[in-house]
């Protein structure tokens, strides 16, 4: 895979750079992640008129069929505006699974609509007892007539309240399925709750919900496969938007000690403070290499290899992650933790960082397994 921007990248990272320093001020951020939405439609059809929920869709269904190194460059750029909208939640994950698995009919109805920012689609597979395993999965469909019935529950559905439609993995038979779930299907109670860090949550229950067997993406035995698939485009999404996160963090924090004097010095001229900041350097920098990986396994054929790379990579991310954003704090002294900076809004992102989409434990365990492969 070649990293090498080309100028199309380039002027995409340019033109992001810019809509958000100049439309996405962090009092516009606040205000969207403490309304009830969670979003911004307008500033989500923004980002699309740029391209980016479409990034990777193909071009045949209204994307741009861009490769996982652009996604990388533009989650880059979101990651440093710590930008709220549900790209990865509402347009990666889905897009990926869609694209590789689902109908041309499943296809037609909804990539053109997620590539041109009309709807969002989010992924709904964790339950109350599965600890990040997709395998046990309890909801069940029960296969009814032309169609199927779904019963249980999903619980942190990442922008799940925002979404038009939910891919939900379920239980049929021994195996597990992906369908797709509109908003509007009978019998889906949706329940909200802000997280810590700006971002939003959902937890869903399905009583007796009627669904066509239309629904069903791909195969009723290969739901795993299309559902790992998509959380593998969102891992990789994930370690670039944390990278971009932690790169503009140290940005600011040098600011910050060029700037706030102690016995008549900048800040910046104590040297134990400059080893702290190339500490902090050194980390993004061993995050973003990760985050190349993470990109790289996508075209990765061998399985194994594959989520060694992609395990691999979350890890280290999420352990850089947690160091830049506590470094950044102590450095902020108490105001790092207050409103009156954004650094505390840059601090609970990346410690989210590592319980989004499977924690250190689960990605080591998972490591672990793929070597013994």
């Amino acid at each position: 895979m070649d990293f090498e921007l080309s100028e199309e990248q380039r002027m995409l990272a340019d033109s992001l750079r810019r809509f958000i320093d100049t439309q996405y001020t962090f009092d516009d951020r606040r205000r969207i992640s403490r309304a009830e939405a969670g979003c911004d439609r307008d500033i989500w059809r923004a980002l699309a008129e740029m391209g980016v929920p479409g990034l990777t869709i193909p071009a045949a269904f209204g994307g741009f069929g861009e490769s996982a190194a652009s996604q990388l460059v533009v989650q880059r750029e979101l990651g440093r505006g710590l930008v709220v909208e549900p790209v990865i939640a509402g347009a990666v994950m889905s897009a990926a699974v869609l694209a590789a698995h689902a109908s041309e009919a499943q296809k037609d109805a909804w990539l053109p609509a997620l590539a041109a920012g009309e709807r969002m689609l989010a992924l709904a597979y964790l339950e109350p007892a599965s600890r990040y395993r997709p395998e046990t999965a309890q909801c069940t469909a029960t296969r009814q007539h032309e169609g199927y019935v779904l019963e249980g529950r999903k619980c942190v559905v990442w922008h799940g309240h925002a979404a038009d439609g939910w891919l939900v993995s379920a239980r049929v038979g021994a195996s597990v399925a992906l369908f797709i779930v509109p908003r509007d299907t009978a019998g889906v109670t949706i329940t909200r709750y802000p997280a810590m860090d700006g971002q939003h949550g959902a937890d869903l229950r399905f009583a007796h919900v009627k669904l066509p067997a239309d629904a069903l993406v791909g195969s009723a035995s290969n739901g795993l496969d299309a559902l790992e698939h998509g959380l593998a485009h969102g891992i990789a999404a994930q370690c670039a938007y944390a990278s971009g996160a932690m790169e503009r963090l140290i940005e600011i924090t040098r600011d910050y000690l060029d700037t706030r004097k102690q016995f008549g010095k900048p800040l910046a001229a104590f040297q134990v403070l400059q080893h702290r900041l190339a500490d902090m350097l050194v980390q993004k920098e061993c995050a973003l290499s990760m985050a190349y990986v993470a990109a790289r396994a996508l075209d990765e054929p061998d399985p194994a290899a594959r989520r060694r790379m992609l395990s691999g990579a979350k890890v280290v991310v999420a352990r850089a992650a947690r160091f830049v954003g506590q470094q950044a704090v102590q450095l902020h002294g108490g105001m790092g933790l207050t409103d009156e900076l954004n650094v505390g809004d840059y601090f609970k992102h990346l410690t989210m960082v590592d319980v989004l989409l499977g924690d250190t434990d689960y990605h080591v365990e998972q490591y672990c397994a793929a070597m013994s492969n």
